[in-house]
């Protein structure tokens, strides 16, 4: 087995003893081929897809997709931190919402870049940049909310068809009243105009201060918000919040229209995660990402098809972004309207076709035996194995951060038992190398000046900067800390905590393979006969759903070993009723979690918890062996034996957890 830490989460506990074989997989994009199979059974790649086993060719200058994860299924009543009766304190979007150099094209972007620079150092007084026109409407509100989010010390100002930009005076004196990243949040707060929001500032302990602030704000700004001041643990603070009378317009019926318009495709993305297209796309149609919907996350170093859908964008709208989409290694088809949004985990599976290269016995015996001849017998005794028995259902390393220093089920365990300033420490832990972004964590653990390590942050790692923000305004004790995973979206928050849980359900079922076997225990949990199948992480499926084998069963063979399941720790599931059940006692209370409620109350973190099948198993499984050279990308040569594997999984099964039973390796 591999020892890297790629198998550290991942016991090396296996279902069938064959003898296995080595390989690689991904070495080629097409190498590794995933399709999305819809709720009732269809894969969603199109015909002419299918003849084409590219979608296009990316430009290669990717983002990774934890800096766009931050700004997937946000919203307010999941992420935002309730403050008194003043309604809701809205996490603002993460600055990888909107991406300048797809808005405005690279050269602009970067005269605007430029711009920035001057006024800082220099300050000119009436400096102006002009952004260049933009005929379309839809294009200039794009521009206007793009600038503004990302500068909010910048005015735009539309001399139809053009964009003009400038300092705003009336930042410039906020600045000077509190601090610069507050005076950036709450030009944000102001131009996103969330109903029934609020903005509140940092404790200010200075009467005379906080009534300056109070003047300003309401001579600037009176007839959009009203401010009051309000005292929190001994702290009084400046909250603002926008007027009834302040809301945006009525809208138009032509605004509602748009609204409520849902528009589904089919998304054939290269070498990209499906967070990372989405950011795209969003950036370029001058919408958020939390606008589209899919029913699950795809691999990124792979070619993968799936559906989507994007609301307040008719069919047509989308259409006409097509070619330029095409350009970033994405290709859409099958655009059509639709009623509603997809839910996350609305899916049967997917569909892999996969090829293993390189491939070779584990050892050298039987040299006397044909190298082919072996490994075709090597292959069919692992293949048909895996067909009939399946492999046992681990969460796959990608589940942890692999490849991180710290991986993020040590972040979860700190957070469940709720030491925040562990949690923030393990999460700014540096990796090996001295770039931008290790630098600046390596700068914060070193000084805790979370101001100076902000500077130091990359602005595409959004995650990062989001929490550096936070420390600064809040500072960096238990409360600062807390504030700072608030000022992340639920779905990143609760990531972690997700993933300490799937280490531990990993080490059960190695646990329960090892001490109790390949057969049916009295005390194992089974889902009850006239149950339906649940989705796993949707926590569906309650307890009451949960059938406890009895002896008589257990004698009788009730059961085979695909039917048991195993809990991941949550707070509505019950834990197995024989020394499986003693083994999850145990193994929580060792990391200080024996009355864990599962329940993060400041985070606003629940995990109900759920039940995983013990095995997955593959269906429509074929394979193909292959020796000799073929053509590669760019007239590279694939020499030697290689594999071809196609097969289906049930959704949240990982095929490199399938290959690694069929192979005995990490492939």
């Amino acid at each position: 087995m591999k020892q890297g830490s790629e198998a550290v989460n991942v016991p090396a506990c296996f279902i069938s003893n064959h003898e296995g074989f080595l390989g690689s997989i991904k070495n080629f994009i097409e190498d590794f081929v995933v399709t999305e199979i819809d709720i009732d059974g269809h894969l969603v790649k199109t015909e002419a897809a299918t003849q084409t086993p590219s979608c296009a060719s990316g430009d290669g200058n990717n983002k990774t997709s934890a800096e766009f994860l931050e700004n997937s299924h946000s919203s307010v009543s999941q992420d935002a931190d309730v403050s008194m009766e003043w309604g809701v304190d809205v996490p603002l979007p993460g600055l990888g919402s909107f991406d300048l150099g797809v808005i405005l094209g690279q050269s602009v972007s970067e005269e605007l870049e430029h711009f920035v620079l001057t006024l800082r150092d220099e300050k000119p007084p009436e400096l102006e940049l002009s952004l260049g026109s933009f005929a379309d409407k839809h294009q200039r509100a794009n521009v206007h909310r793009a600038v503004r989010h990302r500068f909010p010390f910048l005015m735009t100002v539309t001399i139809q068809p053009e964009i003009r930009v400038r300092e705003d005076p009336d930042y410039r004196e906020l600045s000077q009243l509190v601090k610069e990243d507050e005076a950036e949040d709450f030009f944000r707060f102001i131009d996103a105009k969330v109903r029934g929001s609020s903005y509140t500032f940092g404790p200010d302990d200075n009467k005379e201060h906080r009534t300056a602030v109070h003047h300003f704000l309401n001579r600037r700004f009176g007839k959009l918000v009203e401010t009051k001041s309000f005292i929190d643990q001994g702290r009084t603070s400046i909250s603002v919040r926008l007027r009834e009378r302040g809301r945006p317009k009525k809208r138009t019926a032509e605004e509602r229209k748009e609204e409520e318009v849902y528009t589904a495709f089919t998304l054939c993305k290269e070498n990209l995660e499906t967070l990372e297209a989405i950011s795209y796309m969003a950036a370029a149609l001058g919408i958020l990402p939390s606008d589209f919907t899919y029913a699950g996350i795809k691999d990124k170093r792979a070619i993968t098809y799936q559906s989507m859908v994007v609301k307040k964008v008719s069919p047509q709208r989308l259409a006409e972004k097509i070619a330029e989409f095409e350009k970033r290694g994405m290709r859409l088809s099958q655009v059509r309207s639709v009623s509603e949004p997809l839910r996350l985990g609305r899916l049967q599976g997917n569909h892999f076709d996969l090829v293993v290269r390189d491939l070779r016995p584990h050892t050298d015996a039987h040299s006397g035996v044909d190298k082919h001849t072996r490994l075709a017998s090597l292959v069919k005794e692992a293949v048909e194995n895996v067909k009939a028995r399946g492999f046992v259902n681990y969460y796959g390393p990608q589940r942890f951060g692999s490849g991180q220093s710290v991986e993020s089920d040590r972040v979860g365990l700190a957070l469940l038992k709720e030491d925040m300033v562990s949690a923030v420490r393990l999460f700014f832990t540096p990796e090996e190398g001295d770039d931008p972004q290790n630098q600046a964590k390596r700068h914060f653990l070193q000084t805790d000046n979370a101001k100076e390590s902000l500077a130091l942050m990359p602005l595409s790692k959004a995650r990062e900067r989001l929490m550096l923000r936070a420390l600064n305004r809040y500072g960096t004790g238990p409360d600062g800390c807390a504030q700072a995973w608030l000022s992340l979206p639920h779905s990143m928050r609760v990531f972690y905590p997700h993933a300490y849980c799937s280490r531990v359900w990993n080490e059960a079922v190695a646990h329960r393979l090892t001490t109790m076997g390949h057969s049916v225990r009295q005390g194992d949990l089974v889902r009850k006969r006239d149950g339906q199948n649940k989705t796993e992480d949707t926590g569906e499926g309650s307890a009451a759903q949960i059938h406890v084998v009895t002896h008589q069963e257990e004698q009788a063979g009730a059961y085979t070993l695909e039917q048991v399941l195993l809990p991941m720790p949550g707070n509505t599931v019950k834990y197995p009723e024989n020394a499986m059940g003693t083994w999850y006692q145990e193994r929580l209370a060792r990391e200080g979690l024996r009355d864990c409620r599962f329940r993060v109350s400041s985070l606003k973190l629940n995990l109900p918890g759920c039940y995983r099948p013990l095995l997955a198993v593959p269906h429509n499984f074929s394979y193909q062996l292959q020796t000799g050279a073929g053509g590669g990308d760019g007239g590279r040569l694939r020499t030697g034996e290689s594999l071809t594997l196609n097969f289906d999984l049930d959704s949240s099964c990982y095929a490199t957890i399938c290959l690694r039973e069929i192979m005995k390796t990490d492939p």
